[in-house]
């Protein structure tokens, strides 16, 4: 059966709309119900959330008899405040690998208890070459010579708390999403590319009148980027599960911004070869171009889920995402073989 064709510019749309909404670990309510209410637009789904927070919707296929999921998370990195300093700024700890360099001067939110939000930059704390000289490029960037510089008249702890301020609250950093001949410059398409993928797939396969051919369950979950994402809402009866995560870039890896990859190894080890061979298959019996992969720094919700007892076989499938963890790209090219290698995987015995 041939892959159904895929609404380019929803998915595009529901990629911007989604990275624009901030949800690092912990913090994540807002990106989950924005999903869920895009998935409401398909009545054939259930939807659930789990206890944990992530977002489950079944669809019924035209068997049972072997139910499959697809998982892709929706947390991002980011940080909390761990300290209010004496001049008013704030000093965080890191949710996720969140790489200081990379988020250096970048603009930011703290996300406060009250709901309220205040507006920040993230600077070295001695920030003025004038004053410092070489210290500023000379010295490593540290959470602890690390600040938030509130958008506030703040001097003092008591001042910047007034502000509504405290420690634990969340901050969101500006993912600066741009659209450029077909190419997605944006922080976080880890891994809110490949939830746009999966909409995309659900969307093609509802305008087309299919359904799956086997029972089939699509996990958004909320702690990937802390390492225990998957490792709960994946139902017992799964046989197999598809990781729809990035695909990551640099020297010595074969994966580029047009193309999808099947990854067959990461930091925690093989995948299932059995369900990779099988992902191979479907796409070269449906024309769908894609790279092969091992990430040497690299983990997924398939692990996560393996590692919490998991009996299911895993394989691993995304698009090249340039700068993993810093100000990524991709291309169009990408996301939307990712979402046709899913179609395909969803419609195939």
């Amino acid at each position: 059966m041939p892959v159904p064709a895929l609404d380019k510019a929803y998915m595009v749309q529901f990629l911007v709309d989604l990275l624009n909404i901030h949800s690092p670990t912990g913090f994540t309510n807002d990106a989950i119900d924005f999903v869920e209410i895009a998935l409401r637009s398909f009545p054939q789904l259930e939807l659930q959330r789990t206890r944990k927070g992530a977002l489950v919707a079944s669809w019924q296929g035209r068997n049972a008899n072997a139910p499959r999921a697809l998982t892709a998370h929706i947390d991002t990195l980011g940080a909390m405040v761990k300290e209010i300093k004496s001049n008013g700024r704030l000093r965080l700890s890191r949710i996720g690998g969140l790489l200081l360099n990379g988020v250096e001067t970048e603009g930011c939110w703290v996300l406060t208890n009250s709901g309220k939000r205040v507006r920040g930059s993230y600077m070295f704390e001695k920030a003025s070459s004038h004053v410092h000289g070489a210290l500023v490029n000379e010295t490593r960037r540290m959470e602890e010579n690390m600040e938030v510089r509130l958008d506030a008249r703040t001097l003092s702890a008591e001042e910047t708390r007034a502000l509504g301020i405290q420690v634990g609250d969340f901050v969101g950093f500006d993912p600066r999403v741009e659209l450029n001949e077909g190419f997605v410059r944006s922080r976080f398409l880890d891994d809110k590319a490949c939830a746009a993928t999966l909409l995309a797939s659900i969307k093609a396969l509802h305008d087309a009148g299919l359904q799956p051919e086997q029972t089939t369950y699509f996990h958004f979950s909320n702690y990937e980027e802390v390492g225990h994402g998957a490792s709960a809402g994946i139902p017992a009866s799964v046989h197999e599960l598809v990781t729809v995560d990035m695909a990551a870039i640099g020297d010595g890896q074969t994966s580029d911004e047009y193309h999808v990859t099947l990854c067959v190894k990461d930091s925690g080890g093989p995948y299932h070869h059995g369900l990779s061979q099988k992902m191979r298959a479907i796409a070269d019996e449906n024309g769908i171009a894609f790279k092969t992969d091992i990430y040497p720094y690299y983990g997924s919700d398939g692990e996560a889920f393996w590692r919490a007892g998991g009996d299911v076989a895993v394989a691993l499938i995304g698009p090249g995402v340039d700068a993993s963890h810093n100000y990524e790209r991709t291309h169009t090219d990408a996301l939307e073989a990712t979402a046709n290698w899913i179609s395909a995987y969803l419609l195939s015995e």
